[in-house]
């Protein structure tokens, strides 16, 4: 099929065939089998191959090793569409999703979730290079925002099907990921037949971009996934190790987490685009900062199980301000920079992810408080860093520390 430009697509195919639909159906697809795949993880690994602190450190470290070589997403593009990348991507994250239960050993595990880390990643990389081509500067506060809403959508569908039927019916761990890792591939498939191939107004570089100027969102960045890691290895972990959560209590907490995003989501676009990246992520990373020191009370001063939930339906809150950093770079970015920068950015974003989990989880064995207390003064670093970014941030204007000539 012929590639059409975004410009005739939107004069000439109706709108469930347009590039913000598209843009919609795998902001659904995803989340059906990583979200799934997330709710069930702390249980499966516990039940099956009786995981620790410190294995499931390492489990999230292979996991997260695909993201640190994001940057060859650029390689790949050279000779394969970013669009028609992206949905390979998802259909290797539902097919490895389909089959994790398949292998319910510490290295069966960690080869699946390899696996699978490519296609999340990789899927990951191209869906944000996208996003920022085919929305308009103007809109992507708020359509991002129901992007994120659409996600989350998909997921407390997922999620209740769960709660509702884990106990009722006696589900498996091979069920469940085979319907939702089957169904984020039949989804993904069904785009290649769907839509057609859609071409940006500017040729992204197929090379890959380094820029001085872009120092400030690479730095954000690197906190962000530094920061994110604990929260995404610990927190659930936490859940389940210390309060004995199990899969349907775990997958309602998260449920609720859903049923919030859907709201506030939306809400958090518009403040963006109200408020400037600026204070959105200076709100963002110093509500942080308060949660994760209340993670480490819970374990100072033995607090109770309601807290913890609550703290997690918050910390899920603050990261979804995380829009405002996407919105910061589409502002400041060369068009044709988007593509690559996109993959540079997710590799420095899982530059820490790479040990951090693995180191964390041998001091998880000793000092849980003390990793929590880590997450937080990352979250103070970025609030530090936030505070150099303009209010009105273009090429030319990237940071409150002057001027960089544009290489």
């Amino acid at each position: 099929m012929k590639p059409i430009t975004l410009k005739d697509a939107q004069t000439q195919l109706p709108f469930w065939r347009r590039p913000v639909a598209l843009l919609f159906v795998m902001a659904a697809a995803m989340p059906i089998a990583f979200s799934t795949w997330s709710a069930l993880l702390n249980n499966f690994v516990i039940e099956a191959a009786h995981f620790d602190g410190s294995d499931i450190g390492w489990l999230h470290t292979v996991r997260e090793i695909p993201g640190f070589f994001a940057v060859g997403v650029i390689a790949i593009i050279m000779f394969m569409r970013e669009q028609v990348l992206g949905l390979v991507a998802l259909i290797m994250l539902g097919v490895a999703t389909a089959v994790t239960a398949w292998f319910p050993s510490m290295a069966g595990i960690l080869t699946i979730t390899m696996i699978s880390s490519i296609g999340f990643h990789y899927y990951e990389t191209v869906n944000q290079s996208l996003q920022l081509q085919w929305i308009d500067k103007a809109r992507a506060p708020q359509m991002l925002g129901w992007l994120l809403a659409a996600g989350s959508g998909a997921t407390l569908i997922a999620y209740g099907a769960i709660v509702l039927t884990w106990e009722s019916l006696g589900l498996s761990y091979n069920f469940v990921y085979l319907v939702s890792g089957g169904l984020t591939a039949i989804m993904a498939l069904a785009c290649f037949f769907i839509y057609p191939q859609f071409d940006a107004p500017h040729p992204q570089l197929k090379k890959m971009v380094l820029r001085k100027r872009y120092w400030l969102y690479y730095a954000l960045q690197f906190m962000a996934g530094a920061r994110r890691q604990i929260f995404m290895v610990f927190a659930g972990f936490m859940m389940v190790e210390r309060f004995g959560f199990e899969v349907h209590e775990i997958t309602a907490l998260y449920l609720i987490n859903l049923v919030v995003n859907m709201i506030a989501a939306p809400l958090m676009g518009r403040a963006v685009a109200r408020w400037g990246e600026r204070r959105t992520l200076l709100f963002e990373y110093l509500g942080l900062v308060c949660v994760f020191l209340a993670y480490g009370g819970i374990y100072w001063f033995g607090w109770g199980v309601v807290l913890a939930a609550t703290l997690y339906v918050l910390d899920h809150m603050f990261f979804a301000l995380a829009l405002a950093l996407k919105t910061y770079f589409q502002k400041i970015a060369d068009p044709q920079d988007i593509a690559p920068t996109a993959a540079v950015a997710f590799t420095i974003n899982h530059i820490a992810a790479v040990f951090l989990p693995a180191a964390l989880g041998y001091l998880w064995l000793v000092s849980p408080s003390a990793v929590f207390i880590i997450a937080a003064l990352m979250a103070l670093t970025s609030f530090g860093l936030a505070l150099l970014i303009p209010n009105d941030p273009e090429p030319g204007n990237e940071t409150k520390l002057g001027f960089v000539r544009r290489t």
